[in-house]
């Protein structure tokens, strides 16, 4: 190989982990995967009024198993749990979530990455909000695509998905006056703060985002758009920690996560298998 392709197989790699930081959104998943043959686990805590009263309810406490399969699949394993409406504290269900990235671009401090993603739940809650949910509170399924931009220390990335909910478990049926067919829609925009110079994968790594999040319901009007700023820490580029506030712009549903805090913490074992 000569030494200006060496040279830029260097950089590449420099800036693959100068910038792979501000591309892990807190709400929404980018196109790209985390690293082949490693297992992640993650645990993310959505703390929020309940709905119509001043309680602070878990809903919900989501622990998650991932495993990067390959460079371009990957599956989480999740478990729902909550105590919602002051509740007692328990499993509510459980969602198996996999991504496959069909699509990549690569260049000097850039690519851009298109995936389809797909999630199957099951929940035995009562179905109190009118809101689809399908990633803690509805058992059903979601069939998405998802792009994503990285422009040096800046990560843009759209998203959609097809949402259905059916009855939950525990003969807890999906209300009859209630659409069970969604849209959702995202935009998400994430920039590298720190480290200003990258030295080495030991810094930590700083990153601002700013998500929006809309549902729409294919059988009648209800719809939400909501806003969330958030920032992210990841420490040896392996540990991350994220910490967001989401707030409605608009919203005619009942919601279980909208106008609260995520805390989230990740960690990665990397070339495990």
């Amino acid at each position: 190989m000569s030494l200006s392709k060496t040279l830029s197989a260097l950089l590449l790699v420099l800036a693959s982990n100068a910038s792979i930081a501000q591309e892990l959104f807190v709400y929404t998943e980018p196109a790209s995967n985390m690293p082949a043959k490693s297992l992640g686990i993650r645990l993310t805590d959505y703390i929020n009024k309940g709905y119509g009263s001043g309680y602070t309810a878990n809903a919900p406490f989501i622990p998650e198993l991932m495993w990067g399969v390959s460079k371009n699949l990957m599956i989480h394993a999740e478990m729902f749990m909550g105590n919602n409406n002051a509740a007692p504290f328990e499993v509510k269900g459980g969602a198996l979530y996999a991504k496959y990235r069909f699509y990549s671009s690569d260049q000097l401090y850039r690519h851009f990455r298109m995936a389809v993603y797909g999630r199957a739940a099951i929940n035995n809650g009562h179905v109190h909000m009118d809101a689809l949910q399908i990633n803690g509170q509805n058992t059903g399924y979601q069939l998405g695509w998802v792009g994503t931009q990285l422009l040096h220390k800046t990560a843009l990335s759209v998203n959609m998905y097809y949402e259905q909910a059916t009855d939950n478990l525990d003969n807890n049926k999906f209300p009859e006056t209630v659409g069970n067919k969604a849209l959702n829609y995202s935009f998400s925009a994430g920039r590298l703060i720190l480290p200003k110079k990258y030295t080495g994968y030991k810094q930590m790594n700083l990153n601002l985002m700013l998500e929006f999040l809309g549902q729409h319901s294919l059988a009648d009007n209800r719809q939400y758009l909501s806003v969330a700023p958030s920032v992210q820490f990841i420490f040896n580029s392996q540990t991350r920690i994220d910490l967001g506030y989401r707030y409605d712009l608009y919203n005619n549903t009942k919601t279980a996560t909208n106008n609260g805090f995520i805390v989230r913490v990740e960690h990665l074992l990397f070339n495990l298998f």
